[in-house]
C-alpha cells in the first residue's frame, strides 16, 4: 500500500551517532507511515561506529529509513554509491564541466500539495571536504541555484522544500534570497539554533544533532507551512523494528568493542574539557617532544565530549573521530609577515588553530600538522610522521605532565 504523506521528517548531523540507536530507528520507522523522512547531511564520521564499520551501520539505516538525502561535506565519498547516490539530491554541485552531479530535485505530493524538494551544500561547507575527494567537483552560489531551479519548474510544484548544508546562520540569508522556499531545513552548523524561525513567508528549522532530535515540517491552511524539532524517545521505549533488527546487533557488537579502557583520564580534562586547550597542549607536546620546528593544528579535528574518570575507546574516537594522521608539511622559506598571512588564511577557511610555538619563528620550512591540511591547503605532504592525531591526543589526555606526578606523589 502506498504511503500518505502529510509532513516531512527532517534529521542532520548525525555524525555515526548511535550509542542510544534504538529510539532513533524506532521512531523514524514509524514516522515513514505518513512522512518523508530526509537527511540534511554529515549522517557519516564522528564516532567509532564510523571507523569500525567503514561507513555499512549508515548505509543501512539511509537504505531502510530513509527517503531523500542532502549530500554533506562528512562522508562525502558515500553519496556517490548507488543506493545512496539514488537517493541524493543537490541543486548547486556539478562535475567540472558543469553536468550536475545528483540529481536536482524530486517533486512529491504531501498532503494535497506538489511539493518540490532539493537540496545545496555551502561553498564553505563543500571546501572543507578532502581535496582528493572533490578534486572533479564544483559548487555553485546556493541562492542562485535554487531561483534557476524554481523558473524551471515553478509550474510544477505548489511548495518548495530546501535541504541545506550550510548552517543556521547561512540559511536565514537563504530564505531572505529565496522568499519562494516554503521550509528550509538546516545543517552543517553546529549551533545552538534550532527554529524555527519564520523569514518572510519561509520556515527556517533544524533538527537535533548526533542523533538527539528531529525537524518536522506541514502544511497548513492556505499557503502556510508550519515546523516545530522535538527529541527522540528514551532510550528504552519502543522495539527497533525487525528489518533492522540486524543493523541494531552491529550497533551493539562496536559498543561493546568502544567500551574498552584505556587509562585514566587526568583530572583537568574531566567532565566537559576545553577543545582549544587539550588542541593547543597536544601541540605542544608534539613540538617539544618530536622536535618539529613548528606545529599547526585545526580545532574542528577534535571534537568535545563529556569525559569520566576512565577514558575509553569510544570516548577517544569521538573527540578524534576522523582517523588524521600527523604529517610534516613543506613550507616556503618566508617571513614573518607571510608566516601571519598563512595562519589568517587558514583560521578562515577551517576555523581556530592550536599553533606551537606561536608564533612560528620566521624561516621555518616545515610543519608538523594533519594530512588533511597538508593535502587540502598547504600544497602536499613530505613525509609522514608516523604517530597517529588519535594517539597524541589520547597521551595527552592520560598522561600527566612531570609536575603533575609530583603533585600527585605528595
Amino acid at each position: 500500500m502506498s504511503r500518505q504523506l502529510r509532513k516531512i521528517t527532517a534529521t542532520t548531523d548525525v555524525h555515526s551517532a548511535f550509542d542510544q540507536a534504538a529510539p532513533f530507528l524506532t521512531h523514524l520507522h514509524a514516522a515513514r507511515a505518513d512522512g518523508l523522512i530526509v537527511d540534511c547531511g554529515d549522517f557519516f564520521e564522528g564516532t567509532g561506529y564510523y571507523r569500525f564499520g567503514k561507513g555499512e551501520i549508515e548505509r543501512e539505516v539511509l537504505a531502510s529509513l530513509y527517503d531523500l538525502l542532502a549530500p554533506g561535506n562528512h562522508g562525502w565519498p558515500h553519496y556517490f554509491e548507488p543506493q545512496l547516490h539514488a537517493m541524493t539530491v543537490c541543486a548547486n554541485a556539478t562535475d567540472a564541466q558543469g553536468e550536475p552531479l545528483f540529481d536536482r530535485l524530486r517533486i512529491t505530493t504531501i498532503g494535497d500539495l506538489r511539493v518540490a524538494i532539493t537540496a545545496v551544500i555551502s561553498p564553505a561547507a563543500f571546501a572543507t571536504i578532502h581535496a582528493d575527494q572533490r578534486s572533479d567537483h564544483r559548487v555553485t552560489e546556493p541562492g542562485q541555484a535554487l531561483r534557476m531551479m524554481m523558473l524551471q519548474h515553478r509550474h510544477n510544484a505548489d511548495a518548495w522544500v530546501v535541504l541545506s548544508h550550510s548552517g543556521f546562520a547561512a540559511d536565514v540569508e537563504l530564505a531572505a534570497a529565496c522568499p519562494f522556499a516554503d521550509v528550509i531545513f538546516s545543517g552543517h552548523c553546529h549551533s545552538a539554533s534550532n527554529g524555527p524561525v519564520r523569514i518572510g513567508s519561509t520556515l527556517v528549522v533544524k533538527g537535533g544533532e548526533l542523533g538527539t532530535g528531529y525537524a518536522v515540517a506541514e502544511p497548513a491552511e492556505g499557503a502556510t507551512w508550519m515546523a516545530h524539532t522535538a527529541t527522540f524517545p528514551d532510550a528504552d521505549s519502543g522495539t527497533v523494528p525487525d528489518e533492522l533488527a540486524g543493523t541494531n546487533e552491529k550497533i551493539a557488537h562496536f559498543r561493546g568493542m568502544l567500551a574498552t579502557p584505556l587509562g585514566p583520564v587526568r583530572v583537568r580534562y574531566r567532565g566537559q574539557f576545553n577543545r582549544h586547550h587539550l588542541l593547543q597542549e597536544t601541540a605542544d607536546r608534539l613540538h617539544t617532544g618530536l622536535g618539529a620546528d613548528g606545529v599547526i593544528l585545526n580545532e574542528t579535528a577534535l571534537r568535545v565530549t563529556r569525559l569520566g574518570d576512565q577514558l575509553t575507546l569510544g570516548d577517544l574516537l569521538a573527540i578524534e573521530p576522523f582517523d588524521n594522521q600527523l604529517v610534516h608539511a613543506f613550507l616556503p622559506n618566508v617571513g614573518a609577515a607571510d608566516l601571519y598571512a598563512l595562519r589568517d588564511h587558514l583560521t578562515d577557511r577551517v576555523g581556530p588553530l592550536a599553533i606551537a610555538p606561536d608564533p612560528l619563528p620566521p624561516g621555518i620550512r616545515s610543519v608538523l600538522t594533519t594530512h588533511y591540511l597538508a593535502d587540502t591547503y598547504l600544497g602536499g605532504r613530505t613525509h609522514q610522521a608516523g604517530l597517529p592525531l588519535g594517539q597524541a591526543v589520547r597521551s595527552t589526555l592520560t598522561t600527566p605532565l612531570p609536575d603533575e606526578q609530583q603533585a600527585g606523589a605528595r
